[in-house]
């Protein structure tokens, strides 16, 4: 059984929490986490991996606080990869599949947004 992309209970919470900011949350959310994908893309490209493992963490703590499972997994798996200099071919499909997996988070949290504003 695979997990689903949002985790609905956090979600709950986070608009309870945040009221009339919770659309702004979610925009910022996409917005930083687009550029921790092009910070991810950069740090692989110049093989700086303890960059590619801090951006990877921080973008693992962010999707985690806002209920993405299956991306926070993703961004662990990834952060795991360059903590254990696992080869590059490696991690770059790890960023891959966080690139995937952001794009349907992306698609989700726009219609969460358009769905409270």
């Amino acid at each position: 059984m695979s997990l689903p992309h949002l985790d609905t209970d956090t979600l709950l919470a986070l608009q309870e929490i945040m009221e009339d900011e919770y659309g702004n949350l979610l925009d910022t959310y996409i917005s930083d986490s687009e550029e921790r994908i092009r910070a991810l893309k950069e740090a692989y490209a110049e093989q700086e991996l303890v960059q590619l493992r801090h951006v990877a963490h921080s973008f693992k703590g962010s999707s985690s606080n806002m209920g993405a499972v299956v991306l926070t997994n993703l961004c662990r798996d990834l952060e795991e990869a360059a903590r254990r200099n696992a080869p590059l071919s490696v991690i770059d499909e790890k960023i891959e599949s966080v690139q995937r997996e952001f794009a349907i988070v992306r698609i989700l949290f726009k219609s969460e947004r358009q769905r409270h504003a």
